[in-house]
């Protein structure tokens, strides 16, 4: 059997969805899209039912909001496939890529070596010990938001060769709304 009710949940409405079967105890299940089960034995009185999901509400609250915060972002990016892109179009990438390099080092009073755009997998941007730079091809499709926070962070990285607090204030210093593009760029898939 399966019937739904609401709770009232820091000023939320939140459908509860029932499921009756051959069980011994309650419980309940917060799905990957919020939605909210509650599994009973069959034959339990609906006041029971009502009263365990009242009794978790803070629990409710707390797991459901940190599941809605990391659903994936709702704009989809679509890159153009590296092998396929012609010769001239990698160099437009790459120009511009460099410009925002050129700009925040400059901004950021440091140095660097070379600048390579890259087929990266699994990473947006890296810094080497000597300073060379690399870019994933793709920020280059991204807004330019999303591109300045990476060139920011693997040019802080001339300065501090970790993610120590004394590197996050580097990047905060000239890039305050990291954390915001940092959370963006986590929630695009690269391949």
């Amino acid at each position: 059997m399966v019937s739904k009710f609401c709770i009232q949940i820091e000023q939320q409405e939140i459908e509860v969805q029932v499921i009756a079967s051959k069980r011994r105890s309650m419980a309940l299940e917060i799905r990957s899209d919020g939605s909210v089960v509650v599994r009973i034995p069959n034959r339990t009185p609906q006041w029971m039912v009502k009263r365990f999901v009242a009794g978790h509400a803070r629990w409710i609250y707390e797991k459901r909001t940190k599941i809605m915060e990391k659903k994936p972002c709702e704009e989809v990016y679509t890159f153009p496939e590296w092998e396929s892109l012609p010769a001239a179009e990698r160099k437009k990438a790459k120009e511009k890529i460099v410009a925002r390099v050129e700009h925040f080092a400059e901004v950021m009073g440091l140095t660097y070596g070379s600048v390579s755009m890259r087929n990266q997998k699994s990473r947006w941007g890296s810094c080497s010990s000597k300073g060379n730079l690399n870019f994933n091809y793709r920020l280059a499709y991204l807004p330019e938001e999303l591109l300045d926070y990476v060139v920011v962070h693997e040019l802080a990285h001339r300065r501090h060769m970790d993610h120590s607090k004394d590197f996050w204030n580097e990047v905060n210093t000239y890039y305050p709304n990291y954390k915001n593009c940092k959370k963006q760029l986590n929630e695009i898939r690269i391949n």
